[in-house]
């Protein structure tokens, strides 16, 4: 998601699905994005550094030969897959229409260019895409990366199209059988704030307790090394110093 602050979400009144997920699932209360503007946040979720990146440069003037989590995934011989709405064609380097390449990390990695025309793929609609095919064939990925397209990000549009948005797909993700067999966690977090980088983070899985609330200081990095954990990989760049969220959420 994109471009809110963790009270321009959390309790408000625009984000009522979001805010009763947050209740019944689990919420990080002080997490913080890493940098400004959004392609930093997602190298960082995903690469475990920035890169020394501070544009939304698209992949031809940032050509990442360094490892990822999709390199690390695959490495070990699980899957991945990225699933992104509005995107023309898989592992498009090139923006256009509500399709962002900066919100879609996996194009920027050198290494993953074989792997990407496979692997990252368009997402279709929120009810009947390629993820909900996965999550009901019982055929999602080991880790699956997904964006919204620019407005339903809340970049281009308001956090009730977010939230609209999102009330349609994570239902599909949480009846999926893929989902009741308690073997899949799901991370629903914002890149970057507005002003400050205090962003919503929310932890759903089957094993995390209703209502729980962390107050520990997690970040993007964060979010890489609990995936690392989760998945039996090890730390990626900044990760390895990063506090992993899968004690305080139960995972």
């Amino acid at each position: 998601m994109e471009n809110e602050s963790f009270g321009s979400v959390i309790g408000s009144s625009d984000a009522p699905y979001l805010t009763s997920l947050a209740g019944k699932c689990g919420l990080a209360t002080n997490y913080q994005a890493i940098s400004h503007p959004s392609l930093p946040n997602y190298l960082a979720a995903t690469g475990g550094s920035t890169f020394s990146i501070v544009d939304d440069v698209d992949p031809s003037g940032h050509p990442i030969k360094a490892p990822s989590i999709f390199g690390q995934v695959g490495a070990a011989g699980l899957t991945w897959r990225s699933y992104e709405e509005s995107m023309p064609m898989p592992c498009d380097t090139h923006g256009s229409g509500l399709y962002a390449p900066r919100h879609n990390p996996a194009v920027y990695y050198v290494p993953l260019r074989l792997a990407c025309h496979k692997s990252d793929i368009t997402l279709g609609s929120a009810t009947t895409g390629a993820l909900a095919k996965d999550l009901q064939a019982g055929t999602l990925p080991s880790f699956a990366f997904v964006t919204p397209n620019l407005c339903h990000d809340g970049h281009n549009c308001s956090v009730q199209d977010s939230d609209r948005w999102l009330s349609k797909l994570l239902p599909v993700v949480f009846s999926s059988p893929t989902y009741r067999s308690g073997q899949t966690a799901v991370f629903v977090a914002w890149d970057e704030g507005v002003g400050d980088n205090h962003v919503p983070l929310i932890v759903a899985a089957p094993t995390v307790r209703a209502g729980t609330k962390s107050h520990g200081l997690f970040n993007h990095y964060s979010l890489l090394r609990t995936t690392e954990d989760l998945l039996g990989l090890p730390p990626l760049g900044r990760s390895a110093n990063a506090a992993s969220m899968v004690a305080a959420f139960n995972l």
